[in-house]
């Protein structure tokens, strides 16, 4: 069965409200759908890469997407990132224009977003695995005993930006 780990300061953070038993669930029925050869993105290894890369304690933005990437060589463990090399999506070339028209953001010639990560910027998807080629796919999966855990978590710490920029 896959066990899915959670980085320490976020397991901390999740502990006193997190269903470990749910989370249990979620991995067979991961692992059915990897014995019936369905590919799952991102890598399994890399499901959780969003907390890898930023302490629970460091996180000072949160952004949320939807569901990750669901072609191949794209979904990375981080929403809206892609890595180096890759092509940047349509999603994160709309996030760049967004950003450069309204705060003058220097767009880059990747979709890597690693370094957001390391800046405290939490790149989560609502759902964190996805079926390749079918978008939403796992949307009813039970990722939202995770996801929703965390940003309640993250809401209950504070020190997270709360403004929210919008064209007028």
């Amino acid at each position: 069965m896959h066990n899915f780990k959670f980085p320490n300061s976020w397991l901390k953070a999740l502990e006193p409200s997190f269903d470990r038993a749910k989370l249990k669930e979620l991995g067979k029925k991961i692992d059915q759908l990897v014995q019936q050869d369905v590919i799952i993105f991102p890598p399994l290894k890399k499901v959780f890469y969003a907390l890898e890369l930023v302490d629970f304690l460091d996180v000072k933005v949160l952004i949320l997407g939807q569901d990750p990437y669901h072609q191949s060589g794209q979904a990375n463990g981080l929403a809206f990132s892609v890595d180096s090399g890759s092509a940047v999506p349509p999603s994160l070339k709309n996030i760049y224009i967004e950003l450069e028209s309204d705060l003058g953001f220097r767009v880059p010639s990747h979709g890597d977003l690693t370094s957001w990560s390391k800046q405290g910027v939490l790149l989560l998807n609502s759902v964190l695995t996805v079926e390749e080629g079918s978008a939403n796919a796992h949307k009813n999966l039970g990722w939202s005993i995770v996801t929703d855990a965390i940003i309640s978590s993250l809401s209950k710490k504070g020190g997270i930006v709360k403004k929210y920029l919008h064209r007028a």
